[in-house]
Order: C-alpha cells, then sequence, then structure tokens
C-alpha cells in the first residue's frame, strides 16, 4: 500500500481523523447482528487500523455492547451529529475500526474478507469474491 494520508469525518465534520495508507491492517465486511443494527445496513465494512496510527480529533461518545461473540465492542459517534465513526474490541484496544463510509476517499479500498457470513441478509449477502468467515476469525 502506499504511503499516502488518508482522512475522514463525521456528517457534521466536527470529528475528523487520518492515518497513513500504508499501516492499513486490512479491510473487511461484517454481517455480524449488531453491526446491522448499528448501521441500519446489511453491515459495516470496516478498515482496520492499528491504534498508534490513528489521530483523531473531535468528540467522540462511546457506547459499549457484549457482542454475539461475547466480546464487548465499543462504538464511537459523534457526538453532535451521530455518526458512527470507530469502533473496537474492548479485548483487542490496539486496533481501531475505521467505518469506510466517513472515509474522504475510499475509492483505494479492497474488501479481502467478509465476517459473520452466517448472519448476512439475502438482500445485503457476502460478497462471493471474497473469503467468508461463518463467524468472527480465529485471530489467535
Amino acid at each position: 500500500m502506499p504511503d499516502k494520508t488518508q482522512t475522514g469525518s463525521c456528517l457534521c465534520g466536527k470529528v475528523h481523523y487520518n492515518f497513513l495508507q500504508a499501516k492499513v491492517i486490512s479491510t473487511h465486511h461484517c454481517h455480524c447482528t449488531d453491526c446491522q443494527k448499528s448501521t441500519g445496513s446489511g453491515k459495516a465494512t470496516i478498515v482496520m487500523v492499528p491504534d498508534e496510527a490513528l489521530n483523531v480529533e473531535g468528540n467522540l461518545k462511546f457506547f459499549t455492547v457484549t457482542g454475539t461473540a461475547g466480546s464487548h465492542i465499543s462504538r464511537g459517534f459523534c457526538s453532535d451529529c451521530g455518526s458512527p465513526v470507530i469502533s473496537f474490541m474492548e479485548e483487542n484496544s490496539g486496533v481501531k475500526f475505521i467505518k469506510a463510509g466517513t472515509l474522504d476517499d475510499s475509492s483505494w479500498l479492497r474488501i479481502t474478507s467478509n465476517f459473520w457470513g452466517s448472519s448476512a441478509q439475502a438482500w445485503s449477502p457476502a460478497d462471493e469474491e471474497n473469503h467468508t468467515f461463518t463467524h468472527n476469525p480465529d485471530l489467535g
């Protein structure tokens, strides 16, 4: 990946972030029911970035839930407009999940896999061109 700075923001522009594209770990679609509820769509498209590579300015309000697999997921929303911007697993807080729709330019993204294919909706199926994990991948 190129060493280009990627930027993004919430809908109202009060929360901004940036990271080096070369630091991206991976990009995925997550079809878990929690992501469906939190996005109001069939999936969340996430960009995994190491915490130390991400710079965030502005006020995020975090809401934490126990996910389907038992992990604790914290989702950060703009405290003014409510846009979902960043999430992370409490058990692995060193990796942040950027909501791809908040990127200023997402044309460079290449989705590598689908998580939670078992709960993908028929109207928003997992992309069959990419590997689909039935649940979360085993990262251990």
